[in-house]
Formats: C-alpha cells, structure tokens, sequence
C-alpha cells in the first residue's frame, strides 16, 4: 500500500472536475478520485446520500487503489465527505486540502431550501441542466460555463436530489476542526457566491497550524476556474506533507 491523494469533487459535477489536477500531478503518484454514489455512473446509494455512505465509497476507492495513507481533497460538498472521513479513519488521512467548503451544518432555512429543491429535481427532472447554481464567477468563459453545465446535465435527477437530502442533515463538523491534527490547507476564493471567503477563513482559524490561501476571481469552482494556482497549492501542500 502507498501514499497518495484523494479528490473528492463538488455537487453537482462528477469527477471529471479534476481533469485539470490530474493531468499535472506526477505519474508516479497514486490518485483516487471517486464519484459519489449516483454521480459519474456510480451506483446510488438510495433516497438520501449521507455523506457517511459518500465517504465509505471514498474509503473503497483508496483500497481499490492500493493507498495506505492519502492527502485528502474535498471541494465543496467533497470537504462535508472529507470532515466524515477524518472522523471515520483518520488514520488514513495524511494531510486535509478543504477547498470552498464550510464547516456548519445547514441552518433550518437552508436545509428547507435543499429539501424543496430535492422535491422539485424529482418531479421535474434535471431542472438544474437549465437553471445551474452559480457554481463559477459571473465572468466565466463562455466554454468553462457550458462545460460545466453539460457535467450538470450528465447527473440523473434522484442523484442530485439524494445529495441535496444528504447535505441538509449532514452534521456540524465545527467541533471537529480543533482536533485536526495534520496539515492542513484551506483554499477560497474571491468570487465564491455560495460559500463566501470570511467563512473559509472563520473554518481556518479554528484548525491548529491551517494554512489560508485565496485564488483572486475565482468562484465557487476555484480548481477549474484558476488551474495553475489551484495545482501549484495542491502539489505545495503534498510535498508538506510528505507525499510526491
């Protein structure tokens, strides 16, 4: 079993996200980079995807990969999965990179609002392929707005929905921050209309030793919208922590 790196990617994309990190990381290096259940393909995990079921496919992948021990890299609703992850086995987690992710747990008003949306996805279908969520910068390119909403429109509807139920009763990680004890990188951006920077940094803060950084434009999607910057943190923070 080897070290390696595991990307967890945002909802509601599929993996293929990563394209831009996977294809300027070492070939040596071992990379998961797993669908969560119902997205890219992947079997569904049932009515409500908690980030529990999530983070036991992750878990699965790195064993199908033949990685020990990984630096784990969760964007979006992939740093909910990886913060279940650290407290599931967090012996197998070698360093943490939460990239435009929040610690909280949804208030009343906004799990209401992931529960309407979820009622609507099934009784309308992929509404979001049509009416995406401001996923990147106002002034994305054209070409990275349409490809995202084309990876939007690949996921069936009951997975999107699964998620939404997964996310509004995931738990409060808050308490977990503190006892995080490798390194650790935390990444927002600028131009996130759906997790703003002040709540990055707020998470950061309360993690010991936590390293802030902040890709300038960049919104929610901060991997595909600033690539070079994104991959030269990424492949920074391996190398701390001792992976290559």
């Amino acid at each position: 079993m080897a070290d390696g790196l595991l990307l967890l990617h945002a909802w509601p994309l599929d993996a293929r996200m990563w394209e831009p990190q996977t294809r300027s990381l070492p070939e040596s290096l071992a990379v998961a980079t797993p669908n969560n259940p119902g997205f890219g393909g992947a079997d569904p995990a049932g009515e409500v995807m908690t980030m529990g079921s999530a983070a036991e496919r992750a878990l699965a992948a790195l064993d199908g990969r033949g990685i020990e021990r990984a630096v784990v890299c969760g964007l979006s609703i992939g740093g909910y999965v990886a913060f279940e992850i650290w407290r599931r086995a967090r012996s197998r987690v070698a360093g943490l990179v939460l990239a435009n992710t929040r610690a909280v747990g949804d208030s009343e008003e906004a799990a209401s609002a992931r529960r309407a949306l979820a009622a609507r996805l099934r009784r309308e279908g992929n509404v979001l392929a049509t009416e995406p969520p401001p996923l990147l910068a106002g002034d994305a390119s054209p070409g990275l707005t349409e490809r995202v909403r084309s990876w939007i429109a690949d996921q069936p509807a009951a997975a999107i929905a699964s998620a939404l139920l997964g996310m509004a009763e995931r738990p409060d990680s808050t308490p977990d921050l503190q006892t995080i004890d490798v390194p650790t990188l935390v990444i927002t951006s600028t131009a996130d209309r759906l997790i703003a920077p002040e709540i990055s940094a707020e998470m950061a803060g309360q993690i010991p030793s936590a390293r802030l950084e902040s890709l300038e434009g960049a919104g929610h999607l901060s991997n595909l919208e600033a690539p070079e910057s994104f991959n030269a943190l990424l492949l920074e923070h391996l190398a701390a922590c001792g992976i290559t």
